[in-house]
């Protein structure tokens, strides 16, 4: 072909293409010339292209210019788009692989394949936002990485035609490192063995990351691997420096010059109230009757503000985690043991330094006074929710036999009882859930999931910190301190109206702006029914995510005008900001952060804790689903807990597992999802599936990578209360479909915010991007400047749904569309 153009680029073009077609700076210095948008057509008159496959490459080259944010599409013409500001994000990557730049206090941009060859999932970059698609999506380009988080991955070794490389799990399925042979003869591993790698080069769009092996795990079980695998993946941070160790460990036991200006609190018979296998302790509880009537509430916090300063390697590490990570059977601590579980922890009989809300309340439970002061105290029980509730149900042998600590709690238990109907006068939400915890066999497996029963001791403790909390927060805005405030908005419009849409197929009201109160009713109105708890989730969906911010917005969910954390500072960092700012303001001084500094480190907690659950909930589903292999091809009784367009969520009633029976397993019928009722409607024979619905299920297949579970209905049990004649359903004898949609257990939700080797030092060369391995892509193609097309699946046309009622009868096997 001969060009009549000059590009400024030709010789790169060249280079990379054996047809070069017009670069993408000289097809932006076309549009700037003649100062007027172009189509594809016009282009191609003006550059004289003739041959086909320039055309299209062309085409391509133009989609990809508006996917990169270069060029903005209006009908067929092509225009130079402004410059769009460059915003801070976290990248997260789904089990799926699709991709999404989080940036903060806005909506998220999807981010295509090509962008996600730079990245693993927790980095954070700058991005831009591109074009919006047809179904009204943003999606962005990333200008730069501003920090990897991961920096070692746990994955399998593979090999592809002589050439080797380490395929992490998800999320970071995306990106495989390669390695070079010597070093895994080095380390005498072998192909298909787990090993534990350090990342030496990070990818780029044209290559992939490289790394060396730290540790061969060959010899662990998947069970053991998990916890670190995830650890890695997510970027926890996992190792405590040798810095930060020995700033933790130069603290002694209280002298003389630390309880200097504090209040001596030693001889009151404070006690703290935990679970069984709590091993740090950071909140103690005590209530006297005043004289006159009413009350005093002492809850005495661990003063971990006096061991972790500010600008100390300490602190810089406790302010990068930013919370404690809560795994099954495991913890990742937000500070070394030395304070954790050491002076921060207020263990029984010995002396402890403490932060106090002091609080004064009335016969009625009101509280009238409170007051935040330094202190040290000195435990006199170590008491657990289970001693705590015998005692409660009337077995005084069940704690020690102390006088002082008796009356105590005998106190706090009369006061429990004024407290909870003050809650349920301000109409805070008590939401019918189950919570669920793990025991384990010697490999780290799961021997059997259990119930959690919460007692009067769970609910009393719970109360006493809701009270230290709000006042922490009434204290900060009566006095103007700068602190972080736990923000609970209300939900959003959209949300309310399929709550509304829902709860009138119940006959209940539900307004357009509700209240607490409005919540509350319809969870009053539904708790003795036997789909209670799918309801319940129904409400839950429509909350918004709590966070942390500067700006007080209120707590929605608990019903309070101003709320924050002040009672877990060994675990939450905003708790420790808030003990050093209310110190701050008690000694006169000015606050240690405020402003765009406080604001910052808003977005930063509400990013480390996010990370966290995350994290769990991954660990988590993979080990049920590890569980729930052994348990293939066995039948159980479940209820529905969630319906969705392409099929229903079930948990099982005895082992506390959910999965999904895919739509096109329901029985040979077209079913619609009626979204208001939550029901799938069969068209031609009238079976219904819907909320709470009993259902046999046999355990069809699990799957680890993706941590989802498939059910095949054996028959429906019951609908509506009511028992399903034993004919239905009509099974469908068809293989079950592949399905796109990934299982993602429900986040347990309580009625409140609870307490709560040898390394191997070689570097392995940089090796391209090639269509060998995944990721891959070909020098000499125009095809990989391909705009991303919609991975999702298609929905079936209306016409094609109704030939298909009308010939075949069959079931659909519409899939889910994000």
């Amino acid at each position: 072909m001969i060009k009549n153009w000059v590009d400024p680029e030709a010789k790169a073009e060249s280079e990379r293409y054996d047809n070069p077609i017009p670069s993408r700076t000289l097809i932006l210095e076309t549009i700037n010339q003649s100062k007027q948008p172009f189509s594809h057509a016009e282009f191609v008159d003006h550059f004289q292209i003739q041959d086909q496959k320039s055309i299209e490459a062309l085409n391509h080259r133009l989609s990809a210019m508006v996917r990169d944010g270069q060029l903005g599409k209006e009908g067929m013409k092509f225009s130079i788009l402004p410059e769009q500001p460059a915003h801070d994000a976290t990248v997260y990557i789904n089990n799926k692989g699709l991709g999404s730049a989080h940036i903060d206090g806005e909506d998220a941009l999807l981010l295509a394949e090509r962008e996600l060859r730079l990245i693993f999932n927790g980095d954070r970059v700058k991005v831009r936002k591109t074009s919006v698609d047809r179904k009204g999506k943003a999606w962005g380009f990333i200008e730069s990485v501003e920090q990897h988080r991961v920096k070692q991955l746990i994955g399998k070794i593979c090999e592809h035609e002589g050439e080797y490389f380490v395929q992490p799990a998800a999320p970071n399925q995306h990106q495989p490192i390669t390695l070079e042979k010597e070093l895994i003869d080095h380390a005498g591993a072998q192909v298909g063995d787990s090993i534990r790698i350090a990342i030496d080069d990070y990818p780029t769009r044209e290559t992939f990351a490289t790394g060396h092996i730290v540790q061969s795990m060959a010899d662990k079980a998947d069970t053991e691997i998990i916890i670190p695998q995830t650890i890695l993946e997510f970027g926890l941070p996992y190792e405590f420096p040798e810095e930060v160790i020995q700033d933790a460990e130069r603290f002694k036991e209280p002298t003389a010059a630390d309880r200097k200006n504090r209040v001596d609190l030693r001889e009151l018979p404070l006690v703290t109230i935990d679970g069984e296998d709590a091993r740090d302790f950071d909140d103690a509880v005590f209530a006297e009757k005043r004289p006159g009537g009413g009350f005093r509430v002492v809850v005495a916090i661990a003063d971990v503000s006096h061991y972790v300063r500010p600008d100390k390697p300490l602190d810089d590490e406790a302010k990068e985690r930013g919370t404690s990570v809560y795994f099954p059977h495991y913890v990742l601590p937000m500070l070394p043991e030395a304070l954790s579980n050491g002076l921060c922890s207020l263990n029984p009989h010995v002396d402890r330094l403490c932060m106090v809300c002091d609080l004064t309340l009335s016969r009625l439970g009101r509280v009238t006074g409170y007051t935040f002061y330094p202190a040290v105290m000195h435990s006199k029980a170590r008491l657990t929710y289970t001693q705590v509730g015998q005692y409660f149900d009337g077995d005084s042998q069940a704690i020690p036999n102390d006088r002082d600590v008796q009356k105590s709690l005998n106190t706090l238990f009369q006061l429990y009882g004024i407290l909870k109907d003050l809650r349920a006068k301000r109409h805070a939400m008590e939401f019918e859930t189950t919570e669920t915890y793990m025991t384990f066999d010697d490999l780290g497996g799961i021997k059997e999931i259990i119930p959690r029963q919460r007692n009067n001791a769970h609910k009393l403790i719970e109360e006493c910190m809701l009270l230290a909390n709000v006042a922490a927060a009434e204290y900060a805005l009566q006095h103007e301190v700068p602190m972080l405030y736990r923000v609970h908005e209300a939900p959003e419009h959209t949300k309310i109206q399929k709550v509304r849409d829902f709860v009138k197929l119940l006959g209940l009201q539900f307004p357009e702006n509700p209240t607490q109160a409005d919540y509350q009713k319809v969870i009053e109105a539904t708790k003795d029914r036997i789909d209670a708890q799918s309801i319940h989730s129904v409400l839950l969906r429509s909350m918004m995510q709590a966070y942390y911010g500067a700006k007080n917005a209120g707590h929605f969910g608990l019903a309070y005008d101003a709320y924050t954390h002040f009672t877990s500072p060994i675990r939450r960092y905003p708790d420790l900001l808030l003990h050093r700012a209310i110190k701050a303001h008690l000694n006169e001084r000015p606050a240690p952060i405020s402003g765009q500094a406080l604001d910052d480190a808003g977005e930063q907690f509400s990013r480390t804790e996010r990370r966290a659950d995350e994290a769990s909930r991954n660990v988590t589903s993979w080990l049920k689903c590890h569980y729930m292999k052994q348990h293939l091809g066995d039948e159980f009784i479940g209820h529905i807990t969630t319906v969705t367009e392409f099929g229903l969520f079930v948990t099982l009633k005895d082992l506390y597992v959910d999965g999904m029976i895919h739509i096109s397993q329901l029985g040979d019928d077209f079913f619609v999802y009626d979204m208001a009722s939550q029901t799938l409607i069969g068209q031609n024979h009238g079976q219904i599936f819907g909320l709470g619905d009993e259902v046999k299920i046999k355990v069809a297949g699990v799957s680890l990578e993706e941590r989802k579970i498939d059910f095949e209905l054996i028959k429906q049990v019951s609908h509506a209360g009511r028992l399903v004649r034993e004919r239905a359903p009509r099974r469908n004898s068809k293989p079950q479909a592949q399905r796109e949609d990934v299982f993602t257990p429900t986040r347990k939700t309580t009625s409140s915010e609870h307490k709560e080797s040898t390394v191997i030092d070689h570097t392995a060369a940089k090796k391209p991007r090639s269509a060998k391995k995944p990721q891959g892509q070909n020098k000499k193609s125009h095809a990989g400047e391909k705009a991303d097309k919609d991975k999702k699946a298609t929905k079936i046309s209306s016409k094609e749904k109704k030939k298909k009622i009308k010939k075949k009868k069959k079931s659909n096997a519409k899939t889910k569309q994000d």
